[in-house]
């Protein structure tokens, strides 16, 4: 992990009767006193290893004993890369691919094992991110302290999402250690941010504690006219009410402003050219977003614990966007302008039960979840100027409320060496979608899901496991079964059954984690988007991903920490358009594959200095469902340098260094047959004072 090393240099005795004066005059140095940003509240982590959550079971499990695979990025691997966005803190992860659009930092576009997870498979601190057609809750990486992925299906506990598993982000919350900093970047494209983030205790009895943490950036990129400002408070509280019981107050606020366009002009099928697509002068992306919630959580007595999650939110989103078609000969331009109003309340009430039968002890986990979601969206394209487009005042576009409630159980069932989980969940959801005309169809879905997961921990740090687990989610929005057509209808659920077996491994003397597993995951009713039109289109279709993942975290000494992935995907298309069932499914490539680590040298002359990088291998895959033309692979290469500059007297102060893209790779990627770029070589330095 990131630390501030105050270093304590003392002579010690050897022994309980040997004076001090009699030891050797050189002097001991004593482990250093580390200022660590994370709070262990709901992730325990060290470095690159995180020993146990609550990601998977919804109570504190030892990462090793969950029978389904888990990737978990640390406080540690956040700073050491930092990620500009949520897509960049997934990069290293196996099964996760973020670069199915290239470069686009308007959209947390994730997909993992093959599925996208953007609409239902986001959460923030173990609720639910449902996101509209466009207006997406953003995720700043300095505001959260892990990112938990969990592979497969997880509607049994957590509901609705999706059949490539669920991304958890952890917000950073108060903790009664003092931690304050400071950072100061610059970088490329007139990169500027100041960033702080500061926690304690607010009470000499530590009952209150505090976290108050902000962004304040304005930065270009590559793309003329593109922005990526943003101005960001997240303010949080922590309140022991009695010794059993204790409230946190999660919050934030946000305005952010980056391009609305993101894509280069296709002068044919399956290339992109370098002609961007952005006017300049019309190319905002405003977005204004907040959210205030609670955790509650009280000890009733010493084997029954209640909780309770809450949280409001809302995003506002202002688009501006512009691209080129092709009129004879010559190219003309069009102007689009959208916006798009969403707002979610979300709230999950749950009772935890510890008890023995016979030689079993469990883990019991029920609860009752409700969620309510609902966006509105307004827009117009016009063909004569950016100026006459703005001017319009927009048309209705269409909406939707979804309301949902769902009941479930887990037990954790532990006897010896073996865990078995159990979990049912039951789910009611009813949605209205609303056309561009205001008319209405209400649909009502529900739907059981459930998993049963085994493990066996043996002496030799070997834990087989295997699990097979059911996903259940509605979809957001209008589907087209033709995308050529202008008809849509009210998407419907995607449903999704995964089977998988695998080992973990933790590496003797050394805290680590290995894990290695084998999937087959059946999806009917799957949301993809199409682009073919040049306009983004959502269309269901029937999938079948199977494949197998290797992925490794390690802290191997105090100064080395790695990680290493890979994985292979094979993502069949059993259901989709005319021509395309059998053919593998765009933008998935086969292989990817990911190495990083870093060093940083505790004795000796480079002691301060930090030394890392790591390596991106992205396989070759289609660039359409048709499967007509590949993309290329690419090796992407990202680099780390720190300097702590408490060995010169400046206790708390680091520098530190990130190269992202070193060898400048802008080459082409296609999905659905819409072919992107990627952004290139960027660099940042960050001054960071820790006090």
């Amino acid at each position: 992990m990131k630390t501030s090393w105050l270093a304590i240099g003392v002579s010690l005795g050897t022994g309980a009767a040997a004076p001090l004066w009699a030891q050797s005059a050189e002097p001991v140095v004593l482990d250093a006193v580390r200022i660590t940003a994370e709070s262990d509240t709901t992730v325990i982590q060290d470095g690159y290893v995180a020993q146990s959550g609550r990601e998977a079971t919804k109570t504190d499990t030892p990462t090793v004993n969950i029978p389904q695979s888990v990737s978990i990025i640390t406080q540690a691997q956040i700073e050491d890369q930092e990620p500009r966005t949520l897509l960049e803190s997934l990069g290293y992860s196996a099964g996760a691919s973020v670069g199915n659009f290239a470069f686009d930092t308007r959209y947390d576009a994730i997909y993992l094992r093959g599925f996208p997870a953007y609409y239902t498979g986001l959460f923030r601190d173990g609720l639910r991110q449902v996101n509209g057609p466009s207006a997406w809750y953003r995720n700043v990486p300095y505001t959260y302290e892990a990112v938990s992925v969990l592979k497969g299906p997880a509607s049994s506990l957590y509901g609705v999402s999706g059949p490539g598993g669920l991304v958890n982000v952890v917000s950073k919350r108060p903790k009664a250690e003092p931690f304050r900093e400071l950072r100061v970047t610059g970088g490329t494209d007139d990169r500027a941010e100041l960033a702080f983030d500061f926690a304690g205790a607010a009470t000499p009895d530590e009952r209150l504690q505090y976290r108050l943490t902000g962004v304040l950036r304005e930065a270009d990129t590559p793309l003329e006219g593109y922005s990526d400002d943003l101005a960001l408070i997240a303010p949080a509280l922590s309140y022991e009410l009695t010794e059993t019981a204790r409230i946190t107050i999660l919050t934030e606020f946000a305005e952010s402003t980056t391009g609305g366009t993101a894509s280069y002009y296709n002068p044919s099928y399956g290339e992109a050219s370098d002609l961007y697509n952005g006017d300049p002068d019309y190319n905002d992306f405003d977005q204004t977003q907040y959210r205030i919630g609670y955790e509650y959580e009280q000890e009733l007595t010493a084997d029954i614990t209640f909780r309770q999650n809450l949280r409001y939110s809302d995003v506002d989103s202002d688009l501006e966007y512009s691209g080129y078609y092709a009129a004879g000969t010559d190219l003309a331009r069009y102007w689009g302008h959208y916006t798009e109003e969403a707002e979610l309340f979300t709230v999950d009430t749950m009772t935890e039960f510890r008890f023995a039968t016979g030689a079993a002890d469990h883990v019991l986990v029920t609860g009752v979840d409700y969620a309510r979601s609902s966006y509105d969206a307004f827009s117009t394209t016009g063909y004569v100027s950016a100026a006459a487009t703005d001017a319009v005042d927009l048309p209705y576009a269409g909406g939707q409320d979804m309301d949902q409630i769902g009941v479930y159980a887990h037990d954790q069932i532990e006897a010896g060496a073996w865990t078995l989980f159990v979990s049912g969940r039951y789910d009611w959801v009813e949605t209205t979608s609303i056309a561009a005309d205001r008319s209405e169809t209400d649909t009502d879905d529900e739907a059981f899901s459930g998993r049963i997961g085994l493990s066996y921990e043996m002496a030799n740090g070997l834990t087989p496991f295997a699990n097979i687990s059911s996903s259940f989610s509605p979809n957001v929005g209008v589907v087209y079964d033709d995308v050529t057509s202008d008809d849509t209808r009210a998407a419907d659920p995607t449903i999704g059954l995964q089977k998988e077996i695998g080992v973990k491994y933790q590496l003797p003397g050394a805290e680590s984690l290995i894990t290695a597993s084998l999937f087959d995951i059946q999806q009917t009713d799957g949301v993809v988007f199409d682009t073919s039109t040049g306009i983004n289109k959502q269309r269901q279709l029937d999938l079948r991903s199977r494949g197998a993942e290797l992925e490794g975290q390690a802290n191997l000494t105090d100064s080395l920490r790695m990680m290493a992935s890979y994985a292979y995907l094979d993502m069949e298309i059993e259901k989709g358009a005319a021509g395309t069932k059998g053919n593998e499914l765009s933008a998935t490539p086969e292989h990817t594959a990911s190495l990083w680590a870093v060093y940083e040298p505790r004795q000796g002359p480079l002691r301060g200095f930090g030394f890392g990088g790591g390596l991106r291998y992205i396989g070759e895959s289609w660039g359409d469902d048709e499967n007509t033309f590949r993309n290329d692979d690419y090796v992407f290469a990202d680099l780390t340098l720190s300097y702590d500059f408490g060995r010169l007297g400046y206790e708390g102060v680091a520098l530190q260094v990130n190269v992202k893209n070193v060898f400048d790779e802008t080459g082409q990627t296609c999905s659905a047959g819409y072919c992107y770029r990627y952004e290139g070589r960027t660099a940042t330095a960050s001054l960071n004072y820790r006090f």
